[in-house]
């Protein structure tokens, strides 16, 4: 079963986009609610966001299956990121809308999830350590960047619109303190876009279980606003709006190979 691409670059740099895949299994569909079948919690279309990175030199590696299925970047145990908070789990049963995602009574249970993790959850991250080592054995340092996005507005989530750029580093203990001090820099540089540094978005699981800085390993989480690249109602992509955005995010991963 194909649950990931990878692809291996050249540089210090490794691009993990765990929220991009799509594809739900055809009996897994058949138990979830027409609205979740859309899929419509996906990271649409970072993958087509983030295709320059491949030109930088950069790692990729990126799932197959929809955040449906099982979410990449969430403890294996299921522990809450964000205690007190409104989140989605491990298997989400809610969308970001707070609708079901299946239909009664078709909901995992813990056999179900313990399956799913070792079929998607588990190679995935096999997959991570391994490039991340790989990376680090090259280059003496792997910087990990988290590529995410989600529409502007989800009133479950959080309060009002948020900002375009979501810079997460776990609070400065994810990576280096030089590092996140000079990409605030480059953010704090344009005019374009709002930010946020470390707000509602501070990182999820891959970020804070990977980062270690003092071991030379930074990592790094951008959650965008999806009104900045796509048409958020039809999941649309648009080049031309997507265009700035792009540049920006490479002003960032340029800063990670700099720094």
């Amino acid at each position: 079963m194909n649950i990931f691409s990878l692809h291996r670059g050249t540089s210090p740099l490794l691009v993990s986009l765990p929220h991009n895949g799509e594809r739900l299994p055809d009996e897994l569909a058949a138990r979830m609610t027409p609205s979740a079948r859309r899929v419509p919690d996906t990271d649409w279309h970072v993958e087509r966001l983030y295709a320059f990175a491949r030109e930088m030199g950069a790692s990729m590696l990126v799932p197959v299956h929809s955040r449906y299925v099982v979410d990449l970047n969430r403890p294996p145990d299921d522990t809450s990121l964000y205690p007190g908070q409104n989140t989605t789990s491990l298997c989400p049963v809610r969308q970001f809308s707070a609708e079901p995602v299946y239909l009664d009574g078709q909901e995992p249970d813990e056999d179900e999830i313990a399956e799913r993790v070792g079929i998607y959850w588990r190679p995935y991250h096999n997959a991570l350590v391994e490039e991340i080592e790989r990376i680090r054995a090259r280059h003496g340092r792997c910087v990990l960047w988290e590529g995410h996005s989600i529409r502007s507005v989800v009133p479950f989530l959080f309060e009002g619109r948020l900002p375009d750029f979501n810079l997460g580093t776990s609070g400065g203990q994810s990576c280096d303190a030089r590092l996140r001090e000079n990409l605030v820099g480059v953010l704090e540089s344009q005019a374009d876009f709002g930010f946020a540094i470390d707000g509602r978005f501070k990182g999820g699981y891959i970020t804070r279980h990977y980062g270690n800085p003092g071991q030379g390993v930074d990592a790094v989480q951008l959650e965008l606003a999806q009104c900045n690249y796509m048409d958020e109602s039809s999941f649309e992509y648009l080049p031309d709006l997507a265009a700035p955005t792009q540049h920006l995010i490479q002003r960032l991963l340029q800063e990670t190979l700099d720094s």
